[in-house]
């Protein structure tokens, strides 16, 4: 099962940040408490060794839900949503947002939503701790939304899918 977890890289090599979305997803469409708890778990042990983690905003989002992932949250993975209020992950939000919205490409409205959401805090602390961004946003090229994948190329963070991170990780769910 998932207690030999063994990634493919050392922590020191490889990071990944979690998205709202790959939290939200998995628990509403295919890894539901109820039926792959192993995948949870994973979560948890990954966190322990320093490979993944989430950030406070994430939280904030699923705090919202009144469900069960409000409570794994709050009672499983709680102390691996780390701080954005760090001076580093400040100043690449600002460059973030420098670049957000000098892009003549966005509409007004979008960004600002980038600027209010916790997907640019998400790409800003990637960007200044050195972490892959796990979310399951593909880039996308409408002016009324800034995605994820669209913000990280701009930035030079690296983004991958909650699938591509498992593989990479080499960890196999409930085998």
């Amino acid at each position: 099962m998932d207690q030999s977890i063994q990634p493919a890289q050392s922590p020191q090599t490889i990071r990944f940040v979690l998205d709202a979305n790959v939290f939200i997803h998995a628990h509403r469409i295919y890894y539901a408490f109820d039926l792959v708890p192993c995948f949870w778990r994973v979560l948890v042990e990954l966190a322990k060794k320093g490979l993944v983690a989430s950030i406070d905003r994430v939280k904030d989002e699923l705090l919202k839900g009144k469900d069960a992932l409000e409570e794994w949250a709050i009672s499983e993975f709680d102390q691996w949503f780390l701080t954005t209020t760090t001076p580093e992950v400040v100043d690449s939000f600002g460059q973030l947002m420098e670049w957000a919205f000098g892009n003549p490409h966005y509409e007004d409205v979008a960004k600002n939503q980038f600027a209010d959401v916790a997907d640019s805090w998400l790409v800003a602390f990637a960007k200044a701790h050195h972490y892959v961004v796990v979310t399951l946003e593909t880039p996308k090229n409408s002016p009324k939304k800034i995605d994820i994948p669209n913000a990280c190329n701009a930035m030079g963070v690296q983004y991958m899918n909650t699938f591509e991170m498992l593989r990479k990780l080499n960890i196999k769910l409930c085998a």
